[in-house]
């Protein structure tokens, strides 16, 4: 398939945010997630969970737009994962470290945390489908078995 410069040029774009808009966004997540962390003061903690539910839910709208720019490209990420790849590797490190905290914080405020973790969960899950779609088997004389 031939693009034209124009287009050509928009999907480098878009291929380059990709690839440096989740970094810097799990750059701050993982700053407030070890401050946080670190933070000895339970009152002043529990006080953050607040902003620091804020700042999960700022990094999950951030996600979904990479992963909609990226969709909207209509490059076949199994072809040129370019992007894609690397927003997926981000999503899964930072879910890791989501279930950490997640862990750490008091029962009553960890379905709040678990919502923007499920969230992440279902972009990660849809990057993964589109670098590795499901192809029917040929050997198969039905489908579905």
């Amino acid at each position: 398939m031939c693009l034209s410069p124009i287009l050509r040029v928009c999907v480098a774009a878009i291929a380059s945010l990709a690839l440096t808009a989740p970094l810097a966004a799990q750059t701050r997540l993982a700053t407030d997630l070890a401050r946080y962390e670190q933070d000895s003061d339970p009152v002043h903690k529990a006080g953050d969970d607040v902003g620091s539910l804020h700042t999960l839910e700022q990094y999950r709208d951030e996600i979904r737009h990479m992963a909609e720019a990226l969709k909207s490209t209509g490059v076949d990420a199994e072809k040129k994962p370019a992007g894609f790849k690397e927003l997926q590797i981000s999503i899964r490190e930072n879910v890791r470290r989501i279930d950490d905290l997640i862990l750490s914080l008091p029962v009553d405020k960890r379905p709040f945390f678990r919502e923007v973790r499920t969230d992440l969960v279902k972009t990660q899950n849809e990057l993964i489908d589109a670098l590795f779609p499901r192809k029917p088997d040929r050997n198969s004389k039905t489908p579905g078995s």
